[in-house]
């Protein structure tokens, strides 16, 4: 066993989507431990608080006229003529890695332990050992089209810190109204529609004391972890696959154990997208986005060594704690073949709880079945009067339904 630190810097970060083809940035063995660090996509919606004064951060950020260091933001066209930018936004989380792990092919499963999860501070001088994240009501939310105030539709940024006192709890700032933001290359941006773009402060009208009183318990986790898929050399980061990514569920934290089907060669883990809390749903598209460094621990079975376990058959991501099993159903289980040679375009545009759920009821009664050797009978019985079905997200274009079931339910057998 060996312990590595993966920091975030230009070099060790891509922004927006999974691959294949990418190279390494560390490799480890089956048992090491990773130091990950990784920082918010949505830094920029307050560049004084969560960018300024960091260098890795002012680093990875900069864009002027002459100069963008992350060009690819998202899975698409990487050469123009461009509608929005380099990727088009099709993907918009800031990923550090991918972490290879030695020995690790197509059938195998990796688990990923979070052993630990804190927050990046401030390296502003006037917010020194602060943390601070973003929480956007944003176009892609569940509410957009549906406001009863005025202005409609409409877009805000809410700006919350973090106080990691115990009980650690997020506690609003200020927010403020989108207003059309003009990036560095001339394009605008009436809507929060590529990643990245700094918010001009001098455009935007800060809204104080809002949410008075109010303190959220904490709940620290990374929104998307994940495997590179094999179906397309760049897959947005958006809609949650049968390797993992953007699932959104805050039970991923300090404690969990999750398991992923490996799809290509060296598995080739990414993280990022990090919470500083979040409710089921996600409903305004995002959570509190924060940047946080993580511990890992990865431990990889050989698909000639998963029968008899928990891991027999496993072809989706699997949630253990010490507590539950979680399952993780989408309205597409695995778009990438399902929606034909166009489907990250079609999947933005079919979202369904419906199939969410009819997926999260599938994959754990073949769970129960498979493995706890139930009949189809006693499955169904069982999910009815103990599994909890959640939805995690209705916002990352693959609707999430997580379907959980205590050990303790198993504790005579």
């Amino acid at each position: 066993m060996k312990h590595h630190r993966l920091p975030a810097t230009p070099d060790t970060v891509h922004w927006g989507y999974f691959s294949k083809t990418l190279e390494p940035k560390l490799t480890i063995r089956s048992g090491d431990t990773v130091t990950v660090e990784s920082i918010t996509h949505h830094a920029n919606d307050d560049y004084n608080r969560m960018i300024k004064g960091d260098a890795a951060a002012e680093e990875i950020f900069l864009w002027t006229a002459e100069q963008k260091t992350m060009r690819r933001r998202g899975a698409g066209p990487e050469t123009g003529p461009f509608r929005i930018g380099s990727g088009e936004g099709l993907g918009v989380h800031l990923l550090t890695g991918p972490i290879a792990v030695e020995g690790a092919e197509p059938g195998d499963v990796l688990e990923v332990r979070v052993l630990d999860a804190y927050p990046r501070p401030s390296a502003n001088p006037d917010y020194a050992g602060r943390f601070f994240g973003s929480n956007p009501s944003a176009n892609w939310g569940f509410q957009y089209h549906d406001l009863v105030e005025g202005p409609k539709p409409r877009e805000v940024v809410t700006i919350y810190e973090l106080d990691m006192q115990a009980p650690a709890s997020v506690s609003a700032l200020y927010s403020y109204l989108w207003t059309p933001q003009t990036d560095p290359d001339g394009v605008v941006h009436p809507t929060i529609d590529y990643p990245g773009v700094r918010v001009d402060h001098a455009t935007i009208t800060k809204k104080e004391g809002i949410l008075p009183g109010v303190k959220v318990p904490a709940r620290l986790h990374f929104g998307t972890m994940g495997l590179a898929p094999a179906e397309a050399d760049f897959v947005s980061t958006i809609p949650p696959n049968y390797t993992g990514g953007n699932m959104d569920d805050w039970r991923i934290a300090k404690g969990a154990r999750m398991y992923y089907p490996v799809a290509v060669a060296g598995a080739l883990f990414s993280c990022g997208d990090a919470h500083a809390t979040q409710g089921d749903s996600e409903l305004s598209g995002t959570a509190v986005e924060i940047s946080l460094t993580g511990e890992f621990e990865f431990i990889l079975h050989k698909k000639a060594d998963l029968g008899g376990t928990i891991l027999e058959g496993l072809d989706h991501p699997l949630l253990e704690t010490d507590k539950l099993w979680s399952v993780y159903g989408f309205s597409y289980a695995r778009y990438l073949t399902e929606l034909g040679p166009d489907h990250q375009q079609k999947i933005l545009e079919s979202s369904s709880l419906d199939r969410a759920m009819r997926d999260a009821f599938r994959k754990l009664r073949r769970f129960l079945m498979t493995v706890h050797k139930l009949s189809e009978d006693e499955a169904i019985s069982l999910m009815s009067i103990a599994a909890d079905f959640a939805v995690t997200q209705v916002v990352d274009a693959n609707w999430g339904v997580t379907g959980s079931l205590r050990k303790s339910v198993f504790q005579g057998r």
